[in-house]
């Protein structure tokens, strides 16, 4: 018998999380059955949906979020003992699986490690898994960038906006981005390439981008919300193109009483912008292609995959909230 600790979500959360609105379950695992696998966790992700998905589930429920473990007992062939998985799984140390369950959720989602080609294991939660398929096709496939067109990126310091700022100078693109501290903004400019960083806490962000993207702006990929995001389509150009991927700014808000926002109807009319929202699962049976682009990159030296690590099972609370917060630089992960 398998003694496993789980993270339980047990309070609605009233603005940012707190400690005691999980509890740290232990709990035994049954034998597993026909089918079955028995996953140790390794790498555990953070990321801001698990805040903004949070009113979908009934209180309690186990926390999900993606994480890569290593099969440790096996009852299923097409995963033998020592095969590296990806799950969905959430904040768990040990779990059962059953591949032959089905996809209960868009977000139940299990496969093989993608070759890394000896890259990071960790990479597979972060650059080379989900955030990485969330910044290349939120960004190709609805921005669909074009060399010598500006691109503005909120949040471009975190998991997803870093990347998308190197996607989109890879593809030729002036690369603008906004991020919340001045060591990020360095971060940005001179490690990563981006034409230009701001920091939104201290910077005219309507004048810095006037004096930036004098020609106004091409494609927007938006992680924030709130006003900054009006300021910025308020400066596209005629069928300019809006990747909303989130909006971090308002996740620990009260959802029924939303704080206003400055007009964006009248930019998206005049100007003819497309705005679009995704979920990344949208591209699921395409993730592959999204990865070997991604691994060919970064073993190329065309982008930089920074994470931000934390160890122990016990600190996932507080990696979690301190990345809510952006204290985090890259991909937040948890190593068990």
């Amino acid at each position: 018998m398998v003694r496993a600790r789980k993270y339980v979500v047990k309070k609605k959360f009233d603005g940012v999380p707190k400690r005691d609105d999980y509890e740290i379950v232990e709990y035994e695992l049954p034998p597993i059955q026909n089918g079955d696998i028995l996953v140790k966790t390794e790498w555990i992700s953070v990321d801001p949906y698990q805040r903004a998905y949070h009113d979908r589930y009934p209180i309690p429920y186990d926390q999900f979020g993606f994480q890569v473990g290593i099969v440790e007992d096996s009852k299923n062939p097409k995963f033998p003992v020592g095969t590296r998985i990806v799950s969905h799984r959430g904040w768990c140390d040990y779990s059962i699986i059953n591949l032959n369950d089905g996809n209960k959720t868009s977000f139940d989602i299990t496969y093989k490690l993608p070759d890394l080609k000896g890259l990071p294991i960790s990479h597979a939660i972060g650059a080379v898994g989900m955030v990485g398929a969330t910044a290349y096709f939120g960004f190709l496939e609805i921005c669909k960038p074009k060399a010598g067109e500006t691109v503005v990126v909120t949040g471009a310091a975190g998991g997803v906006g870093s990347l998308v700022g190197q996607i989109a100078k890879i593809k030729g693109c002036k690369v603008i981005g906004f991020a919340g501290t001045d060591d990020k903004v360095q971060w940005l400019e001179k490690e990563l390439g981006f034409d230009k960083a701001f920091n939104y806490k201290t910077v005219d962000a309507r004048k810095a981008l006037k004096e930036a993207a004098p020609n106004g702006i091409d494609c927007y990929f938006d992680n924030v919300g709130g006003e900054l995001s009006s300021i910025i389509m308020n400066q596209m150009n005629n069928f300019g193109r809006v990747s909303v991927c989130g909006s971090i700014s308002v996740y620990n808000e009260d959802f029924s009483q939303l704080p206003k926002a400055p007009i964006v109807q009248v930019d998206i009319v005049m100007k003819q912008l497309k705005v679009e929202g995704f979920l990344v699962p949208r591209w699921l049976n395409r993730f592959p292609e999204a990865f070997s682009d991604i691994v060919n990159w970064i073993q190329s030296g065309q982008l930089k995959a920074k994470e931000h690590v934390t160890e122990g099972f016990e600190n996932i609370f507080d990696t979690f909230v301190a990345m809510l917060s952006g204290e985090n630089t890259g991909k937040a992960v948890v190593k068990l």
